[in-house]
């Protein structure tokens, strides 16, 4: 891209986000906020799910 395209598209971009009344901008900031995964999912991954299912089937197991 060149400076003027990006320029001219960071223009429209903010042009539009200033348009959208601000009740709906901070609508749609809570839902993104609201679906977003877990910390720990995106700093490690799938990792801590496993761990967390390894460890109740233990517990499961134990208990019996």
């Amino acid at each position: 891209m060149k400076s003027e395209e990006y320029v001219r598209f960071l223009t429209e971009q903010f042009v539009r986000y200033m348009e959208t009344p601000r009740d709906q901008r901070k609508k749609v900031r809570q839902e993104q906020k609201a679906n977003r995964p877990p910390l720990r999912n995106l700093l490690f991954g799938q990792i801590p799910d496993a761990i967390e299912d390894y460890t109740v089937k233990i517990r499961k197991t134990n208990k019996k």
